[in-house]
């Protein structure tokens, strides 16, 4: 059996979104931001606002206002997600799968664990199709997918990289749209990344198993990004404050976990990196836990940034510009004061 050809073919389901899902987003189940997952998201809200109105801790005076009103769905930024999500769109067609589809069937080649299992330890017996495997592969996946996203964002945080990630954290106000505020950039570096961790998993899993395993869906959509993007995912990119309480946001990502993160608050740096899992957080020291108290938050990079991320062309092209700036500045020889400038040795 020629396991490349599958291992492709796996991959490109997983890691390459299909051309035609691309314009067709609000339908495509795989993506947060299909219909039934923002109208999960928003009856979450609505039965939180409801709750929160017959309490008295809420001073909304309508669901609309509770979810930001224009003043928030409205705002400039907002409608700038919104365009922004069709040009994401065809950034992704035009820059992003090419790039991913020319380099990955070489990372597939020269990780073609599955013959070199083979060659070292023999063939292994083939199950055929199994529920509790697919079952287990499916868990792996998942897991694979969110650690790597974890590290990825860690690694956009650094001093090299922030100013691509950087367009995301500019937008001073959330919308669910505000999730595909990325750059096509650190879309390129996750899909390779994933790419890469994935095939070795799919190799070494299949090797185990005798061959290939397929993934348990639902709907079409693997079971475990179904579940959390029906825990109301869309809140992440909200002013809706929905906290899972300090216990479960050791292992679950909340929504209010992720706005936390998207605070411009000095306390609230570097922290909650995880997608749908806080567990790497908890496990790498970079986990804040929330309550059901809502925190004051202003989102954003500081008030100095708000007019440099204005238009699609800043969104796209600022990145550039402040990489460049900050080479410039690194290769440039500092001055060093006088008091510095013997050594012990002098």
């Amino acid at each position: 059996m020629d396991v490349l050809p599958l291992i492709y073919s796996h991959l490109t389901d997983l890691v390459i979104d299909p051309v035609t899902r691309q314009f067709s987003g609000i339908f495509d189940l795989n993506g947060r931001l299909g219909v039934l997952f923002l109208f999960v998201s928003y009856t979450v809200a609505y039965c939180l606002f409801r709750f929160r109105k017959h309490r008295g801790l809420t001073d909304a005076l309508s669901f609309w206002q509770f979810i930001g009103g224009n003043r928030v769905n409205f705002h400039r930024s907002a409608l700038l997600d919104y365009r922004y999500y069709f040009v994401r769109a065809i950034l992704k067609i035009t820059l992003v799968l090419p790039i991913v589809g020319l380099v990955d069937p070489f990372i597939l080649r020269s990780g073609d664990y599955i013959a070199f299992f083979t060659n070292l330890w023999g063939a292994r017996p083939q199950p055929g199709e199994n529920l509790s495997l697919s079952l287990v592969y499916g868990l792996g996946v998942f897991l694979v997918k969110d650690f790597v996203h974890y590290w990825a964002h860690r690694a956009f945080h650094s001093r090299w990289l922030w100013a691509f990630h950087k367009v995301h954290h500019s937008a001073p106000v959330l919308v669910p749209a505000t999730a595909s505020r990325v750059h096509f950039v650190e879309k390129i570096v996750e899909k390779l990344t994933t790419a890469v961790c994935l095939g070795f998993y799919a190799g070494v899993f299949w090797y185990a198993c005798g061959g290939e395993i397929s993934r348990y869906t639902l709907f079409g959509v693997t079971y475990l990004v179904f579940i959390f993007n029906g825990l109301a995912a869309n809140l992440r990119h909200s002013h809706v404050w929905l906290s899972f309480g300090p216990v479960i946001e050791h292992v679950l990502n909340s929504p209010a976990q992720h706005q936390i993160h998207h605070s411009d608050a000095p306390r609230h740096f570097n922290k909650n990196f995880g997608t749908n899992l806080s567990l790497w957080d908890w496990m790498f020291g970079t986990l804040y836990v929330t309550t059901a108290k809502p925190e004051s938050i202003r989102f954003g990079t500081r008030e100095r940034d708000h007019d440099r991320y204005l238009t699609i062309y800043s969104l796209i092209v600022t990145p550039f510009v402040d990489t460049a700036r900050k080479i410039i500045l690194a290769k440039r020889p500092q001055p060093v004061p006088p008091e510095a400038s013997k050594t012990p040795y002098s």
